[in-house]
């Protein structure tokens, strides 16, 4: 990949994973986390999911306040992160050029994500960061047959499902653009992830 080999100065020293990112998490999880890509210099560069990157820096506290994660932060691979009833996962596998995948890299990669659905089969819950992830999460429920009502996405939303599905809740994907311009605060995270918290509960 052109990204792994266009390095950012501060990584020069890195070997870029470099390739399609696999999801992250706890296979028995009953949260599923589904975000758009890798970013470039982040999960593109270490190999896992919301891992050294800014997203990572602002969603990995709010995951560990609500019991989903072991630690604060995620730094590297061998950094001793581990999910709580939780999996990490994207639409896209690889870094897409400034965070727009194509059409195509949706289809191609959609893919994995059908198979991730297959196996997680204890997911109660599913959180879909960002506008292009809740609709890709949607297309995936129609290609299997399901009767998907047409949905806005809206932050803090939740979704009446068909019957036999997850709950859907919707949030502001946690990229610097959306963080550092207020667009999604740490509040506003930690209120969805109550909301998640609730809707497991429920379902227990």
């Amino acid at each position: 990949m052109e990204v792994a080999r266009k390095k950012k100065r501060e990584f020069m020293n890195w070997k870029y994973w470099g390739a399609p990112v696999p999801g992250f998490g706890d296979t028995q999880a009953q949260l599923l986390i589904v975000g758009l890509a890798p970013a470039a210099h982040g999960g593109n560069r270490t190999g896992r999911m919301f891992t050294g990157d800014g997203s990572a820096n602002f969603l990995m506290p709010a995951l560990y306040a609500a019991g989903f994660a072991n630690r604060p932060t995620s730094d590297h691979v061998r950094d001793g992160l581990h999910m709580r009833n939780a999996f990490m996962t994207a639409v896209v596998r690889c870094a897409p050029p400034e965070n727009k995948p194509l059409a195509s890299e949706l289809t191609n990669c959609g893919l994995y994500l059908d198979r991730e659905l297959v196996l997680l089969s204890h997911v109660r819950v599913v959180l879909v960061l960002g506008q292009v992830a809740f609709k890709a999460y949607l297309d995936r429920l129609t290609r299997q047959g399901d009767a998907i009502p047409r949905l806005k996405f809206k932050h803090g939303q939740k979704y009446a499902m068909p019957p036999g599905l997850p709950v859907l809740i919707a949030s502001y994907h946690p990229s610097k653009q959306n963080t550092q311009t207020g667009r999604l605060t740490s509040r506003m995270m930690n209120a969805v992830l109550r909301k998640v918290q609730s809707n497991l509960n429920r379902s227990t």
